[in-house]
């Protein structure tokens, strides 16, 4: 309790830690942690935003087995459930050291992934190295093994733990700013090759090198350097995600934005350049696997689905391999590429070879996520990239010997579990109302949570149980505002009279955990309908009030602003279109007008010709909007003929 009361309290360690824009009293004073070694012996990770009951939990939110610490239960839940876990429990069984997670993911590489249904860590994948229909990654990955001779496959898993980072993904430095307790980690894959070789011994050196300068954001009020500029330094990295179907990209800058957050406080943003995400169902319902995959395993099928899958598949090919040549200047000039493309067909959809390929498989800037990820989206890149550039503090710990071979190949689930204690009765209905509010809670149904506190007698600040689960959202305003439902945090707050100034365990109000601007918003309409006097706003940390007639005309022109932006984008797409098609028809022009023929002539053509001509080669959803285009210019033609007739 006393280190995490002297985190909180220490002024470098009260907010994310930037890796490449660092406070210049913290930057020199950066030492490697234990001399010349790179990580302290087992540190015990923070969390910048975890409580007091986080801290006696930590132990508990961790895999003994896997030597993996995470940030909630949630995510230990989810990790429990994965391949990855239950792997290293066959290998326990066997009486094997367990392996890491980047060594996990190159055994599984040559698999095919499928979509799992979720969003959790792992995805089902059917192999095709023997892999039968419905097979799991994990069954997968035993039937391949069980091909291959013992030596064989423990030669290999040596060559891919000598290659790979192994059980040390971070390098951990030390600062006498942050206390000798402390430690800041940095993950390897952020480093080029060359800096990897020299990082033992000038890993700071390195770090201080890597500075930048925060770019001011538009709210500042400073002029903004223009980010186009050939002269501006403006790094980026590249981070990519493909699989089950899902695809999503992004290119992100290094040099981070100033804006102005809630009581005027500056704070450090990612600035997005490009970003992409799609999806095509190209997985096999209820059976996994991709449908590339069951056909070299038992030859094409002929069912409906299949022949729509296998379109899905070369759809989603030629939509990656479009946004990579769109993006390949950003891609060429990219610092890193962080790249998860677990499988055979992701692999050659990503690299390859065709023509005018923009990712190479042998790119020295090619870096995996050494940490689990979920399923692509432009959030999970985006918290991907911040895992990526914040220092990790962790508190140094003297060594533990190590158990005995024996003991540690018990299996997790042969060992004996505490007992958890028995709760009574009141403890039962907390914890049965808790289940109950939250499922209302997070399909917004305002009308419905409302009846549910009224009809049983509950507080509108009632407290979720158990404490310790909901420590971030502890009543059901925070849990109303921590999934961003202004409807419900409104109801709540004027007609049932939720204490907007109740705390949760990291000492946050409702408001300052809402997470979008119009469940903010709520906040000021209920302030703006109750009255100064009703509750404590300013304790709440609640803005100057707002009608509702402002808050509807301010979403109005947000909504307008966003329909004017996508207006205009889908302009410039219909003309790039235009200009393509022109560009085609001069040059099918060229190659039909030979001599004694006129380009007139060449063109001569019906009207469906004309039209074929124009859609040859065109996906069906731009053929579809050249078709709106088309009918759209055709019927204000017959309207403007008809008001010209009168």
């Amino acid at each position: 309790m006393a280190d995490k009361v002297q985190a909180e309290t220490n002024p470098f360690l009260r907010r994310p830690l930037y890796l490449y824009d660092l406070p210049p009293e913290l930057l020199y004073s950066l030492t490697l942690a234990g001399g010349a070694q790179s990580q302290p012996q087992d540190p015990e990770v923070l969390d910048h935003h975890s409580s007091p009951s986080e801290e006696r939990a930590s132990s508990s939110t961790s895999c003994a087995l896997c030597k993996v610490t995470f940030s909630s239960v949630q995510d230990q839940r989810s990790h429990v459930k994965s391949d990855f876990h239950r792997y290293n429990l066959k290998l326990s069984v066997k009486q094997q050291p367990p392996i890491d997670e980047a060594t996990f993911v190159r055994l599984i590489g040559d698999l095919d992934e499928s979509l799992s249904g979720s969003d959790s860590d792992s995805s089902e994948e059917d192999g095709e190295d023997g892999a039968r229909e419905g097979d799991s990654t994990l069954t997968a990955l035993l039937r391949r093994q069980a091909k291959i001779s013992h030596q064989a496959s423990n030669g290999d898993a040596d060559v891919s733990r000598k290659r790979g980072f192994g059980n040390a993904p971070m390098m951990w430095l030390s600062s006498s700013k942050v206390g000798e307790d402390f430690g800041l980690g940095v993950y390897k894959a952020v480093l080029s090759s060359e800096e990897q070789e020299q990082a033992s011994k000038t890993l700071v050196e390195i770090i201080q090198n890597k500075q930048l300068k925060a770019r001011p954001g538009k709210s500042s009020g400073q002029t903004q350097p223009d980010a186009t500029n050939p002269g501006q330094k403006n790094p980026h990295f590249f981070l990519c995600m493909i699989g089950g179907g899902h695809f999503a990209a992004m290119v992100v800058s290094l040099v981070p934005e100033i804006r102005k957050g809630p009581g005027g406080i500056e704070e450090r943003h990612a600035v997005v350049k490009a970003h992409k995400t799609f999806h095509r169902y190209t997985t096999r319902r209820k059976q996994g696997g991709s449908q590339s995959a069951n056909d070299n395993a038992k030859g094409n099928a002929h069912s409906a689905g299949s022949s729509i899958r296998r379109y899905n598949e070369a759809a989603l090919e030629a939509d990656v391999r479009a946004v990579l040549h769109d993006w390949r200047p950003m891609i060429d000039t990219a610092e890193l590429l962080f790249i998860r493309a677990t499988g055979s067909t992701n692999r050659r959809t990503l690299f390859g070879p065709y023509d005018g390929q923009v990712l190479r498989s042998n790119d020295t800037r090619i870096r995996g996520f050494p940490f689990s990820t979920r399923r692509a989206t432009q959030a999970e890149l985006l918290r991907s990239f911040q895992e990526l550039t914040r220092l990790k503090v962790g508190k140094l710990v003297e060594s533990v010997p190590d158990k005995p071979a024996a003991e540690k190949a018990i299996p997790k689930e042969l060992k004996q579990k505490p007992q958890t204690p028995k709760l009574n009765k009141e403890e039962e209905a907390a914890q049965f109302h808790t289940s109950q509010l939250h499922a209302l809670i997070r399909r917004s149904k305002a009308p419905a949570v409302l009846l549910y506190l009224s009809k049983n007698e509950l507080s509108p600040d009632f407290a979720f149980f158990p404490p310790s689960e909901y420590h971030h959202a502890p009543t059901p305003l925070h849990a109303s505002a921590s999934t961003n439902s202004p409807a419900l945090v409104l109801a709540l707050l004027t007609k049932a009279k939720a204490n907007p100034t109740v705390k949760n365990g990291d000492s946050k109000t409702a408001y300052e955990i809402a997470g979008e601007t119009k469940t903010r918003d709520a906040f000021r309409v209920a302030r703006h309908q109750l009255g100064e006097n009703t509750f404590d706003w300013s304790a709440a940390h609640v803005p100057s009030p707002l009608s509702q007639e402002e808050a509807d005309s301010k979403n109005a022109q947000e909504k307008a602003a966003s329909d004017a932006a996508e207006a205009q984008r889908r302009k410039a797409d219909l003309e790039k279109i235009h200009q393509e098609e022109a560009k085609r028809n001069v040059n099918r022009i060229e190659r039909t007008a030979g001599p004694g023929k006129t380009l007139a002539a060449a063109v001569e053509k019906t009207g469906a010709e004309k039209r074929e001509e124009e859609t040859r080669g065109l996906t069906p959803e731009l053929r579809m909007r050249l078709e709106r285009e088309r009918r759209a210019r055709a019927a204000e033609e017959r309207l403007r003929r008809m008001q010209g007739g009168r």
